[in-house]
């Protein structure tokens, strides 16, 4: 076991190897690796399974009093400059690799059966293969250049993943999108990386943190470069954890195979940001400027990406504003210095979120046959309604991700959100009011998309290619106007596949429905899709319990705090007080809450006339009972893109013109006006040239003469100064 321990570091490779086989064999072997479907995903799921058993190991050895293990081999040694290749076992990155590889698997096999009708099949498991792989290096690494490295991968697999559609215009562009975004982040990232190297002349994690604290104290050190160093690097988290003003990428994600968004919004790609800052932790909370730009960018992305959620029909869209909103109490808590709350906040909310994005799957896998293979009408919301009748688990395992999310005791996010709330409020009544307030949006947002999806009436039509429309009028309704399926008819439609995306080499055993045929109304998805979401239900609404009073026991080892080893001076005291405090602190939220859900059921619930209304499928106007000035910032994502439009992209097509300009008629004038006078001057020398000898003799006179009288002119004056 120990030996297992300290060999951790095969943890990436394995799914590595899996990425690297598969990827080969597609390049090599196209056709007989395409034929190979059950084997890919087989090898995937058991390579990224035996990473996720070693985590797992580790995870209880650390916890169980084992050293922290940390090797390193030196790369590239030039001077002064040493640079090593290194791997560390500590309780951030074993919290880290439980949770990756865990959400993980639940991936791969969610994906086995949605992505099976899908010509790119064996491409897509190569794809996520090797993000996790790069993402398990990335959480294991030991110095920031290897952490950077490992960051670049994780970008290039997202942008393969979000662009797996590549011929849908919409996919290319958001790929293109994330890609950019990300590398400006990455830019800065980079340049703190460079700055901090110069003043520490390290890369090691730990040991920057130990040097830059001792410069700060001894005051070797300007203030001003230490925060604009810091506040660089702290730029790449704000690009890959999508915090204002570098979010705009996240919605557009959502172009992506719907599998791929639990594990970019979830427990890995987003989540890197906040690991960076958590691992780099000790070096901010040197600086207060930069804790406190820190918490102030939290603040705004929690309570932009909350106000921009409340009004979004894209059911994807509408988690990923949550996602961008959650992670936005993650960076606030550690501006604020609450270490313990936003790294509780992130495990709790990785499983949460991977359970919502992988229920909107579901959903969006069975609306599919019906309302036809397009984006903007699968996911759209105002086609839904009436779901959990016919998607019994699906619905109440969401149901179950929406009360966590929304912080409702005692599922897991309450725990971990309720100490941000109350930790912002005891640092600044400002940051607390906006916590508390984005709390009450979270409530309303996350019940209207759970309302208008799973309850209510179903509101799509039939087909849309067949032409009947699913009227009150067509059918009979069941109590609760649920219609009753011995009324409708199947009827047969041809495929409406989206460019990219084939149904060519299917197996139709492994498919969730028939092609060719439209059912004209859900069904729940196959044990493949639903025994993920089962598991994931089971952190979702369990794993709150670790870090709250109730771990705590006659002994008072609380498991968050003891483990990280962080803020020894926390009270984990068992005693009457803790729970007086509990819920001193709990009751605003819930209250705030509440109030989120009662607006959210009285213009969304089930007995609301918008949820009974029937929408035919070419309508596209947004479902809501809001104000029309909310509806557009939703709508327009706070205008926010369109205003970066303005001045990067047409501001940058500008500028590139009037370069051209300058370029053509100034640069180019200068040029060609060298070049004409020497075309010029060359005709007259050619005209003035006659080839008779006495022209010559006659000109060269001349102008001796010229010569000698300025000559004899010069030496006078000479003579008569002098």
């Amino acid at each position: 076991m120990e030996s297992l321990y300290k060999y951790a570091r095969i943890t990436p490779i394995r799914p590595f190897v899996a990425s690297i086989t598969t990827g080969s064999g597609l390049f090599l072997f196209p056709g007989a690796t395409k034929s190979l479907r059950r084997a890919s995903v087989v090898f995937s799921t058991l390579s990224l399974s035996v990473s996720m058993i070693i985590s797992y190991i580790v995870f209880w050895q650390l916890i169980n009093g084992s050293p922290i293990h940390k090797i390193a081999w030196s790369w590239i040694s030039y001077k002064d400059l040493s640079l090593d290749l290194g791997f560390s076992i500590d309780p951030l990155a074993s919290i880290m690799l439980v949770l990756v590889t865990t959400v993980g698997v639940s991936v791969t096999i969610y994906s086995a059966s949605y992505m099976s009708h899908d010509r790119g099949y064996v491409r897509f498991f190569a794809y996520l293969s090797l993000f996790m792989a790069s993402m398990l290096g990335l959480v294991s690494s030991s110095n920031l250049i290897q952490i950077y490295i490992f960051r670049e991968l994780v970008g290039m697999c997202s942008y393969l993943l979000i662009g797996f559609w590549f011929a849908r215009p919409s996919a290319a562009n958001a790929c293109q999108k994330a890609f950019v975004v990300n590398r400006a982040g990455d830019f800065g990232f980079l340049l703190g990386i460079l700055g901090i190297f110069w003043v520490t002349g390290s890369f090691d994690t730990s040991d920057i943190s130990d040097r830059f604290n001792e410069l700060i104290t001894k005051d070797e050190i300007n203030l001003f470069f230490a925060n604009a160093c810091t506040i660089l690097l702290f730029m790449g988290p704000m690009a890959k954890s999508a915090q204002f003003p570098l979010h705009v990428w996240l919605p557009d994600a959502m172009e992506g195979p719907t599998p791929v968004s639990a594990p970019i919004h979830a427990a890995t790609m987003v989540a890197a940001g906040i690991f960076l800052v958590a691992r780099m932790f000790h070096s901010f909370e040197a600086l207060p400027f930069t804790m406190s730009f820190i918490s102030c960018i939290g603040a705004l992305t929690a309570l932009l990406g909350a106000t921009i959620a409340t009004a979004q029909k894209d059911l994807k869209k509408g988690l990923a504003y949550s996602t961008m909103s959650q992670l936005g109490y993650m960076v606030l808590a550690l501006g604020i210095g609450s270490y313990r709350s936003a790294l509780f906040h992130l495990i709790t909310h990785a499983f949460t979120k991977a359970l919502l994005f992988l229920g909107s799957g579901s959903v969006i896998h069975s609306m599919e046959p019906i309302v036809g293979y397009s984006p903007d009408k699968c996911q759209d919301m105002t086609l839904m309604g009436g779901l959990r009748t016919y998607m019994p688990i699906t619905g109440i395992t969401f149901l179950l991700g929406t009360l966590s999310l929304c912080g409702i005791p005692p599922f897991a996010c309450f725990w971990s959100k309720d100490e941000i709330l109350a930790d912002s409020w005891s640092y600044s009544p400002i940051l607390g009011t906006a916590t508390w307030f984005t709390a009450g949006l979270t409530a309303f947002y996350m019940f209207r998309i759970y309302f208008l999806t799973f309850e209510g009436n179903f509101r799509a039509s039939t087909s849309v290619n067949a032409g009947g429309n699913l009227s009150p009028s067509s059918h009979d309704l069941l109590p609760g106007g649920v219609p009753d399926q011995k009324n409708i008819v199947l009827e047969p439609v041809q495929s409406n596949v989206i460019p990219g995306r084939s149904f060519d080499n299917i197996e139709n055993s492994d498919s969730s429905f028939s092609f060719g045929r439209s059912y004209t109304l859900p069904k729940e998805s196959d044990y493949l899709m639903l025994i993920p979401l089962i598991i994931l239900a089971v952190p979702t609404t369990l794993l709150g319990f670790a870090g709250s009073p109730l771990s705590r026991g006659e002994s008072g080892y609380d498991l968050i705090s003891d483990y990280l080893n962080v803020f020894p001076e926390y009270n984990t005291e068992m005693d009457s007080k803790i729970w007086v405090n509990l819920i001193a602190d709990s009751l605003p939220p819930i209250i705030a809450t509440s109030l989120g859900i009662i607006i959210s059921y009285s213009l969304y619930g089930p007995f609301s006339s918008r949820s009974r209304e029937y929408v035919d499928l070419e309508e596209t106007k947004i479902m809501t009972s809001l104000p029309n000035f909310i509806n557009d910032w939703s709508y327009y994502r706070g205008y926010i893109d369109d205003f970066y439009s303005l001045i990067f992209v047409n501001g940058t097509r500008i500028f590139a013109k009037r370069i051209y300009l300058f370029d053509r008629w100034v640069i180019d004038g200068i040029v060609n006006a060298i070049g004409a006078s020497s075309i010029s001057g060359g005709e007259g020398a050619r005209y003035g040239g006659g080839g008779r000898i006495y022209s010559y003799l006659t000109g060269l006179i001349i102008g001796l003469a010229l010569l000698l009288i300025l000559a004899l002119q010069n030496t006078g004056t000479f003579q008569y100064t002098a």
